[in-house]
């Protein structure tokens, strides 16, 4: 069983980041703290309009985060293990991507003023994979408003992750290779990553697993 106290999935929109948290949550029979983006009430306006409905989209998410982070803050006392599919440091790369520069400037005094002090987690897995195959798991899972997610925005968001982890140094940090595995629906594949997520304790690593027609999946990871 992993000692890990807090676990953070993280990767761009389509990446089954929520789905994994889901699974991991329930293999370690811990609490599960998810995004709740069905509740925000401007989500669908910001994908037909994204000028027009940026900031409140982007500030009813951040003050969701907060408040996640605050019940995140109170288990603390009580010892509980959770496993979440987001960052709250995240939250400002959306905004960077979203917000004009006023807004922004607006954003940043709102945050400030917030006094936002998240835990570190005890270990951050970030998904990757290429735009071609976020659109895919978009169209597939069918959520209406997602359907108008462009390519463009998509190559943005991918781009800004890769940045922010380029240089993420505040917990240990699982990289994987998200476009070849399937650890939601095939147990090998869940089983291989569980394995790999266990044995992360410390330092920056890379899963890039690869497949095989015959056994499924094969271990493929650098360190």
């Amino acid at each position: 069983m992993s000692q890990s106290r807090y676990i953070a999935i993280e990767g761009p929109i389509g990446v089954g980041k929520t789905s994994l948290a889901r699974r991991l949550a329930g293999q370690l029979d811990s609490a599960l703290v998810l995004e709740d983006a069905g509740s925000n009430p401007f989500l669908e306006r910001f994908y037909r309009d994204p000028r027009g409905a940026a900031l409140p989209a982007q500030l009813f998410f951040l003050f969701q985060r907060v408040r996640q982070i605050e019940d995140m803050r109170q288990s603390e006392l009580f010892g509980s293990t959770r496993v979440a599919d987001f960052m709250i440091e995240k939250d400002r790369m959306f905004a960077q991507i979203n917000l004009d520069r006023h807004e922004l400037s607006l954003y940043d005094q709102i945050y400030e003023s917030l006094k936002v002090d998240p835990p570190a987690p005890d270990l951050v897995v970030y998904l990757q994979a290429p735009v071609d195959t976020l659109l895919f798991r978009i169209s597939r899972r069918g959520v209406d408003y997602e359907q108008t997610i462009s390519r463009r925005y998509l190559e943005r968001l991918t781009e800004a992750y890769a940045r922010f982890f380029h240089d993420y140094d505040e917990a240990p940090l699982l990289i994987v290779n998200a476009e070849v595995i399937d650890p939601v629906h095939n147990q090998e594949h869940f089983q291989i990553l569980l394995d790999e997520i266990q044995r992360t304790r410390s330092g920056r690593h890379f899963f890039n697993p690869s497949i095989s027609h015959e056994s499924g999946i094969a271990a493929g990871q650098s360190r």
